[in-house]
């Protein structure tokens, strides 16, 4: 995979990682994770051999679930992070929900527009 501002550039790191350094690390793997999921995806939606979709799929879905374990780990690590993650989750479910856009809707029909 390319290495994309990699902090170990191949090597092993000369001491222990602090708490923060780990915490940067696995948002890095995070990252890294769904650079290989645009990397598959992208094959596999440029390819016709069905073989090759399949596997493209099968491992792209892989990438996901190590994201999904990286951010895990992430979140035990980084409480403080994951309180914002929920917040964020929460925004966007009140933007996109449907008693949301009802609302939306009923406020316009009570305004003057002309």
């Amino acid at each position: 995979m390319p290495d994309f501002g990699n902090p170990f550039s191949g090597l092993r790191s000369n001491r222990p990682l602090s708490q923060e350094e780990l915490i940067r690390v696995l948002r890095f793997f995070v990252a890294a994770e769904y650079e290989a999921v645009q990397l598959y995806t992208q094959a596999l939606e440029s390819t016709p051999d069905e073989r090759a979709k399949k596997l493209f799929k099968s491992i792209a879905d892989e990438e996901i679930v190590h994201a999904g374990e990286f951010m895990k780990l992430l979140t035990e690590l980084a409480p403080d992070e994951a309180k914002l993650y929920q917040k964020g989750f929460q925004e966007a479910a009140d933007l996109i929900s449907v008693p949301n856009v009802i609302r939306k809707l009923a406020s316009y029909e009570n305004k003057d527009l002309s």
